[in-house]
């Protein structure tokens, strides 16, 4: 059980305790004394090591199972004896410029905050760490760190969704290079990956909007009431996260028209090309076929400046057509 428990410390007035190294004793503890409340971070624990903290805390089997199967919308469920919330942090790796999400659940309940991570994302001791600089505001309990681990996770929407819009300014750069460089190759596939990856994004951060606007409002179960006005700030950070990400989509299904009407362009470009030299080829196939038949009466056979003439005559032809496809720009 150790190995999937991350920190167990109970906070008292807004300070951290040294407590019972079993968190049952610890739970016991913080309920007696009133003003205290334990807060346990689990990573990725088993059925089995989970079974242990659901059993001491009175978790709801609904919100067991969900924290166990991690593979959950962001929600917000009330029961009877805690609150249950998912949350989804996005990571974002520079090497592989790839989007990739993780899950973080959180119980409230009296005088207990369990986490539970699955994945690499949002490591919680920086917010713990936080929280334990400024007493003032974790003596307000376990809200305290509902409010901070969601702030934290909505801030890094906002840091992705500018490092999204730095790549999505290099492929448009890429979409509207000049035809034929090597940036201009597979370009549809650069932006339906990352299309995908945008997708994944908002995944995490648009379901998240309701249960951040039932956080900021009255009469939520096991949230203390003067802490609307800051998960009212946390919904404004996370419209703002939305909406660059809705501007992401659109700016990328624009550019995925303007890639496909450009291809067309090209393609038209090309076979106006293909139809200007076949044109050209035309003429001179078809005088050197007409003379080129076997009929024993034909003009100009036996004129001694015939072979000439015919090849000036297809020339001249040729060049005339050339100029002409140059002057409306099919060459």
């Amino acid at each position: 059980m150790r190995a999937v428990i991350v920190d167990c410390a109970i906070y008292r007035d807004g300070r951290r305790t040294e407590g019972p190294a079993d968190f049952s004793d610890a739970l016991a503890e913080a309920r007696e004394s009133g003003d205290a409340f334990l807060w346990i971070g689990l990573h990725e624990p088993t059925e089995k090591e989970f079974d242990l903290v659901s059993s001491e805390f009175g978790l709801h089997p609904l919100a067991v199972e969900d924290a166990l199967s991690a593979h959950q919308r962001p929600k917000l469920e009330v029961y009877d004896d805690s609150l249950f919330a998912v949350i989804k942090p996005v990571l974002y790796d520079h090497d592989s410029d790839a989007v990739t999400t993780h899950e973080l659940m959180v119980f409230m309940g009296d005088s207990f905050v369990v986490t539970v991570r699955h994945g690499e994302g949002a490591p919680l001791a920086a917010v713990r760490r936080r929280l334990e600089a400024d007493p003032e505001v974790l003596k307000h309990g376990p809200t305290a760190v509902l409010y901070a681990v969601s702030d934290a996770i909505v801030d890094h929407y906002i840091d992705v969704a500018g490092e999204l819009q730095v790549d999505l300014e290099e492929l448009e750069t890429q979409v509207f290079a000049p035809s034929g460089t090597d940036d201009s190759k597979n370009t549809a596939a650069r932006i339906y990956t990352f299309k995908r990856q945008v997708l994944e994004f908002r995944r995490a951060t648009v379901p998240l909007s309701g249960p951040m606007a039932r956080l900021a409002s009255a009469g939520v179960p096991f949230v203390q009431e003067h802490a609307q006005p800051f998960f009212r700030d946390v919904q404004d950070h996370l419209t703002r996260a939305n909406e660059q990400v809705e501007g992401l989509d659109r700016l990328l299904s624009d550019i995925l028209s303007a890639h496909l009407a450009q291809m067309g362009v090209r393609q038209n470009d090309d076979m106006r090309k293909i139809s200007a030299w076949a044109a050209m080829a035309a003429v001179p196939t078809m005088v050197a076929g007409i003379y080129g038949m076997n009929f024993e009466h034909m003009p100009e056979l036996r004129w001694v400046g015939s072979y000439p003439v015919v090849l000036l005559l297809m020339a001249g032809a040729v060049v005339g057509l050339y100029r002409q496809f140059k002057r409306r720009g099919w060459l």
